[in-house]
């Protein structure tokens, strides 16, 4: 048993990994049972009770996708012969021929825009630097710059769209390109069509807002505590209100359905308790108090979002005051938090006078940054605004999500600026897709629009597993009879198998699709097509007069060269699959290749050492 210490050490990690990655998934389906069998206060209650576990289980539970929860799937097209025309200059007839000659062209084919562009181009005569770029340039050199420039527009549009999408409060949304103009966007559980193409085709909305001073923003925050803990009236006229502790229990509760439950027991008598009952939102937001922002933890972050929608709490703001979120999180303790930035409700300068921006590297300190350029009147406008405001902050927020939020150090004309502080080169290049999407979005268009009811969700859920069920049913059945107790292992394995696969897709936050409940299905046949090949070798040294341990051995060997061949090839197929396919092929390829790596594992490495330990102890297996 010491021989093999380290062996059954890996596989019971492996195992226990697995279960500890689906534990979350069981949660979920736990409280979703109870939820469903409670009804009015009792399910309420039990929602307010168990609301951080509910909210952690479903962050971290089994994905599952479109296909088998409902919901919409779009696919939006940026138009990107729009968006060439509107880099052009000079723009005369023969462009306008041009143009129409490549989008009657363009219509019904799937063609990349650029190289029909230029041949057009080259049909008339017409070099493109009489619209594109300096006159000296040849044709290669603006090609490469306008390829550039609608790879650019195409992440430009994703990230549009993405911001949307999260402010739109989707849970487990799919947003992916696909070829050179296209954007797939899947949005489980949504039904409001009209409501999703107003908020995917809209035109971004690029703003530049001045942060407010740390003592207002901090005295602002100090009123909604007040109010939200009963010291505050709305009413300016009103006398200060009582103490939680002197509240009668109609108004406790009052405004404990205020708070949406958070504070939802008044008799917690610990010191976080007591804290949290006193002062109910910096219990919740914690504050810088050098800037004057909010720190929100990302379980907290719906709950403060809906306490600043409230008509009572929104009167207490001042009238040029609102608070917006960072678009990112930021990582501290192995906790998430959203900033929340107090700034002017009014924006000083929106996107639409930035006519370029680019990520850079700073040549006096190798750090990267974005410079930003503005046309004549935001040229004026800026310089007025740096100007007076020297040392005091500016957000850049695309669609109310703050990017960035710099210091201004110095006045700056002539509308060249530069914004520092970004923490690193992909993050200096998301933010110049964001400062170029409010100037130059690429237009968008839907064309094709599929809407996935939650009956046949549950459905395809349903078929699904008595699909997979059955598959597995007769497979263990078949290996019994015709292996015998030989069977019972690679059975083992089996179960084995199908566990690590939907840890695996668990851990690593990917999404069960249908098309991936077929490649679990192919993946159990062939997880039991390698026991086969084990067994059959097996059994021919058994026949040739071999002791127990030397056919296994012999075995095993002789048999893993057949199925390590098999295995790799379909492996390699499905990383074709999966880095050339769409959504559902996509998803079939990642359980297939998961599977594979998987039954490898399984079939191989656990039924050996399983036959090998056995057959020490004095087991002899029949294989059939």
């Amino acid at each position: 048993m010491k021989r093999y210490f380290s062996k059954i050490l890996i596989i019971v990690a492996f195992i226990a990994l697995a279960l500890v990655f689906l534990y979350p998934t069981y949660e979920d389906y736990h409280y979703r049972q109870q939820l469903n069998e409670l009804s009015g206060q009792d399910s309420l209650r039990y929602a307010e009770e168990n609301q951080q576990g509910i909210l952690e289980a479903k962050l971290k539970r089994l994905k599952l996708g479109l296909d088998l929860q409902g919901g919409m799937r779009v696919v939006l097209e940026v138009d990107l012969l729009k968006f060439l025309e509107d880099l052009a200059k000079n723009k005369d007839e023969n462009f306008t021929e041009i143009v129409n000659a490549v989008r009657q062209r363009t219509q019904t084919s799937d063609e990349p825009i650029l190289p029909i562009f230029a041949e057009e181009f080259e049909k008339r005569g017409i070099r493109m630097s009489r619209f594109y770029g300096n006159i000296r340039d040849d044709d290669a050199t603006i090609l490469a710059r306008l390829e550039d420039e609608t790879d650019k527009s195409i992440d430009r549009a994703e990230q549009v769209v993405r911001n949307r999408v999260d402010q739109y409060g989707v849970s487990e949304p799919t947003i992916q390109k696909q070829g050179g103009r296209r954007i797939i966007v899947e949005l489980p559980g949504v039904k409001n069509e009209s409501e999703v193409q107003q908020l995917l085709k809209g035109t971004a909305r690029l703003e530049f807002k001045l942060a407010r001073d740390p003592e207002i923003s901090i005295r602002v925050m100090q009123t909604i505590d007040n109010y939200l803990a009963g010291k505050l009236s709305t009413d300016s006229t009103a006398a200060a209100q009582p103490t939680p502790s002197q509240r009668e229990p109609e108004e406790q509760d009052a405004i404990s359905q205020l708070l949406g439950g958070q504070v939802s027991s008044q008799t917690d008598t610990t010191e976080e308790g007591v804290f949290t009952r006193e002062h109910p939102w910096f219990a919740y937001v914690r504050v810088d108090q050098r800037t004057g922002d909010g720190y929100v933890l990302d379980r907290d972050r719906d709950w403060v979002r809906s306490i600043l929608a409230r008509e009572e709490v929104q009167a207490l703001l001042p009238q040029d005051f609102e608070f917006m979120w960072s678009a990112k999180s930021v990582t501290s303790d192995d906790q998430r938090f959203y900033s929340l930035y107090p700034v002017k409700k009014q924006p000083e300068l929106t996107g639409g006078v930035i006519v370029d921006a680019r990520a850079s590297i700073s040549p006096e300190d190798g750090r990267p940054i974005v410079n930003m350029e503005m046309n004549s009147e935001g040229s004026r406008e800026w310089s007025r605004i740096t100007g007076a405001n020297v040392n005091k902050r500016i957000a850049i927020a695309l669609d109310n999500s703050v990017f960035s939020i710099p210091y201004v150090q110095q006045k700056i004309t002539g509308g060249r600026s530069q914004i520092t502080g970004v923490d690193n080169e992909d993050e200096a290049r998301l933010l110049e897709i964001v400062l170029k999407a409010g100037a130059l979005p690429a237009p968008v268009t839907i064309i094709e629009q599929r809407t996935v009811g939650p009956s046949l969700g549950e459905d395809s859920i349903r078929s699904g597993l008595s699909a997979t069920a059955f598959a597995f049913l007769f497979t263990v059945v078949f290996m019994l009879v015709y292996y015998k107790s030989a069977g019972t292992v690679a059975d083992l394995a089996l179960f084995l198998n199908v566990l690590f696969i939907l840890g695996v897709l668990s851990g690593f936050q990917a999404t069960l699709t249908l098309p991936g409940i077929a490649g679990i299905i192919l993946t159990i046949g062939m997880a039991v097509d390698a026991n086969v090949l084990i067994n059959e070798r097996v059994r021919e040294e058994l026949d040739g007069g071999k002791t127990l341990l030397a056919a296994i051995d012999a075995g095993y060997s002789k048999a893993f060269s057949a199925i390590i061949d098999s295995n790799i090839t379909t492996f390699l197929t499905g990383i074709i699959l999966y880095q050339f396919g769409t959504g559902p092929v996509q998803g079939f390829a990642l359980t297939l290749m998961i599977g594979i790596a998987a039954s490898l594992f399984s079939a191989v490495f656990i039924t050996r050492l399983v036959f090998t330990m056995l057959s020490e102890k004095g087991w002899t297996p029949s294989f059939g």
